[in-house]
């Protein structure tokens, strides 16, 4: 994976794709004979619906604290792409559900952490300043886009999955959906450095949204793929989530390698860093340009303009 460091890049319009995808012949297993890959992967659709509303939720909070037109233009075609993704990924739950397979004992938990945990207001009563608290949020967003982009530029290179032979309706989703991780991927870094503070305690809450942010997905990531594994009515027990299976789907690049994911944390917490460092735009953009579910969107704007 390359982060295609010093590829020049024009300032790019960020806007929604009212994407909708027919999920009638996918099946469980999506890719063949891989229910480990197939269900870490299906881990994104556990945690998009409430983490995207949420982070929807936080910029709106936040956006009278942006003064800067154009950031706030790019902060408003951001939210109206997160919005968007949450409202596919839960379609994907829906699917699931129709397969056997339910997930809202696991997804109630997601829900509180985010409704709750990470609410308007801290916690418990926490004594934490209002303005604090969002900053601190808007820090986790961040980093959470940090890893986003990374796993968005994996999944728009992963030749792995496209010789597994993938539902091809699934692997649009992903690729639709890590195009525009890469192409919105500096979006919430620049609103958190807008709106942080300034000096060594905006750089200082940053590390610690990093701090918090990668352990908590690391747990989420896990508990969440063994709890789809568990309970897919196809395997009816007879596996369980395994270090050596998940090993083995990243020698058959079905998942991205811990290095690539672990790798970004020390990136992400350099002084320095910015998130345009992170994939390449162009492979996003070509590849939006070819998505079905993307071309499709855009007909249909058109259509409609014309109408």
């Amino acid at each position: 994976m390359s982060t295609n460091p010093t590829e020049p890049e024009e300032h790019h319009t960020i806007a929604p794709r009212r994407v909708s995808f027919d999920w009638r012949e996918t099946p469980l297993h999506w890719i063949p004979d891989e229910p480990t890959a197939t269900h870490v992967i299906n881990v994104l659709h556990l945690l998009l619906p409430a983490g995207e509303r949420w982070f929807v939720k936080v910029f709106k909070e936040a956006l009278p604290l942006v003064r800067d037109p154009a950031l706030l233009k790019d902060v408003k075609g951001f939210m109206g792409q997160e919005a968007t993704h949450s409202v596919q990924h839960a379609y994907v739950l829906e699917h699931l559900a129709h397969q056997g397979l339910e997930t809202a004992p696991y997804t109630k938990h997601v829900d509180f952490l985010f409704a709750y945990l990470l609410g308007e207001r801290p916690p418990f009563a926490a004594p934490v300043p209002t303005q604090e608290w969002l900053r601190f949020r808007l820090s986790l967003i961040a980093a959470i886009e940090q890893f986003t982009a990374v796993l968005g530029n994996w999944v728009l290179h992963a030749d792995g999955l496209d010789r597994a032979g993938p539902d091809p309706v699934m692997l649009d989703l992903l690729r639709w959906h890590g195009a525009e991780e890469v192409e919105h991927r500096a979006v919430a870094f620049d609103m958190y450095e807008h709106t942080g503070g300034e000096g060594l305690p905006r750089y200082a809450r940053r590390v610690l949204g990093m701090a918090v942010t990668a352990p908590v997905l690391l747990y989420l990531w896990a508990w969440g793929a063994a709890y789809l594994i568990r309970h897919d009515p196809q395997l009816a027990g007879r596996l369980r989530y395994s270090l050596r299976a998940h090993n083995r789907a990243v020698r058959a690049q079905l998942l991205p390698s811990w290095r690539e994911l672990g790798a970004a944390v020390p990136r992400y917490l350099k002084r320095s860093y910015h998130p345009s460092q992170e994939g390449s735009l162009r492979k996003a953009v070509d590849y939006l340009a070819s998505s079905p579910a993307a071309r499709a969107a855009a007909g249909a704007v058109g259509r409609a303009a014309i109408s």
